[in-house]
C-alpha cells in the first residue's frame, strides 16, 4: 500500500537518490522574543533552545552579546564535525544538511550573518542548507543573503515557527507574531525560490480541531513545502508549567494525538513532506507528558489508524 503521508525519508530519497542526514548546530544566536535576562519569550519555551542529541548543550554560552562571531564560528564548526563522526559511526553517512537549529538563526547583523554562513558552509560538501528562524525575522537582506548559497548547495531551506494558524492562540502563548506575518514571509522566501518548513504545534492551549483545520489552511495557503508537527509539551520554568500546575492545561495521550495529527494530515495539501510528528524533548527538561511512547510507535499507530479507515494525507483539501 502506498504511504498515507508524504514522508520526509521518501522525500529526501526522491530528491537525492540516498539518505541524506541532518547536522543539527547551535550558533550561538538568541530570540528577539526573549529579556535580556533570559525571561519572557514564548509560554512554551524554557530557554535552552532545541540542539541535537549528539551536541552537547552544556557548551552553549549564555552571554550571546559578549562573544564574538570568530569564537562562534569556531564552536559550529567542531559541532560540524562532531555531528559528522557520529553519524558516520552510527549511521555510515556520506550526504549531509547542514542545520542552523537553534533558536533564532537570522537574528543577528547582516554582516555576521554573511560571514558566519560563508565561512560555516566550507566545511562542506553539504546538500542543503536549512536556517531555523521566526516569521519577523525575515527581510528583504536576509533573503536576499540566503539566496546567495544556492551556488552552494542544493537546496536553501528556511524553518519559520508558526504553530497555530489563530492570532488569538499567538497571542495567548506570547509568540510576538501573527498569522499574516507568516504568511508574509513565506511569500517572500518562494519568490526568491527559498522553501519553506512550518512548524506547528497540536494541543496548545484553548486549542480545538477547528483550531487545527486553520492553521492546516494557513499552511496551505502560504505554500509550505514541508511541517514539522509537535504534541503540546511542557517543560521546567515555562509559564506552560505554571498553568499545567493550576490546572489549566493538559497534554494529549498518544491516542489523543494520533487523531489531533490525523484530523490535521487530511485537511494538508497531500504534496506536503512531513518532516516531523512527535517531540522527543529530553526527559530532564520535560514535565508532561511524561508517559509518551517513543516516536516508532505512535507512527505505527497512525499509518495503522489511517489505512483502516482508508484515509490519506490531503483527502479532506
Amino acid at each position: 500500500m502506498s504511504e498515507v503521508y508524504r514522508s520526509y525519508a521518501t522525500h529526501l530519497h526522491e530528491v537525492y537518490h540516498g539518505r541524506v542526514y541532518r547536522i543539527g548546530v547551535d550558533g550561538q544566536f538568541s530570540c528577539p522574543n526573549r529579556n535580556m535576562d533570559g525571561s519572557g519569550g514564548c509560554a512554551f519555551c524554557d530557554g535552552t533552545g532545541t540542539i541535537a542529541a549528539y551536541q552537547k548543550p552544556q557548551d552553549r554560552l549564555i552571554e550571546i552579546s559578549h562573544i564574538g562571531i570568530e569564537e562562534r564560528i569556531s564552536k559550529i564548526k567542531m559541532q560540524i564535525e562532531q555531528g559528522k563522526r557520529f553519524l558516520k559511526r552510527r549511521y555510515r553517512a556520506d550526504m549531509y544538511s547542514l542545520y542552523f537549529q537553534a533558536y533564532t538563526n537570522t537574528y543577528d547583523t547582516l554582516e555576521h550573518l554573511k560571514m558566519l554562513y560563508d565561512l560555516v558552509l566550507e566545511e562542506g560538501p553539504f546538500v542543503e542548507l536549512i536556517v531555523s528562524t521566526r516569521p519577523d525575522c525575515i527581510t528583504d537582506e536576509i533573503i536576499a543573503l540566503l539566496k546567495r548559497y544556492q551556488h552552494s548547495v542544493q537546496k536553501v531551506w528556511v524553518e519559520l515557527g508558526l504553530q497555530s494558524g489563530s492570532d488569538k492562540t499567538l497571542a495567548r502563548i506570547g509568540r510576538g507574531h501573527d498569522v499574516f506575518s507568516y504568511i508574509s514571509a513565506a511569500d517572500s522566501l518562494h519568490l526568491a525560490g527559498i522553501g519553506v518548513c512550518t512548524h506547528v504545534i497540536l494541543g496548545l492551549p484553548g486549542e480545538d480541531r477547528k483550531d487545527f483545520a486553520q492553521t492546516a489552511a494557513m499552511v496551505n495557503r502560504a505554500g509550505s513545502e514541508a511541517v514539522k508537527i509537535h504534541n503540546l509539551h511542557i517543560c521546567q520554568g515555562t509559564r506552560l508549567q505554571d498553568w499545567y500546575e493550576m490546572g489549566e492545561v493538559g497534554t494529549a495521550s498518544l491516542r489523543r494525538h494520533v487523531e489531533q495529527s490525523i484530523w490535521f494530515l487530511r485537511r494538508l495539501n497531500p504534496s506536503v513532506v512531513i518532516e516531523r510528528m512527535v517531540c522527543e524533548t529530553p526527559e530532564y527538561r520535560l514535565v508532561a507528558p511524561r508517559a509518551f511512547p517513543d516516536k516508532h510507535q505512535f507512527l505505527q499507530q497512525l499509518k495503522s489508524t489511517m489505512e483502516v479507515r482508508g484515509w490519506v494525507q490531503g483527502d479532506l483539501v
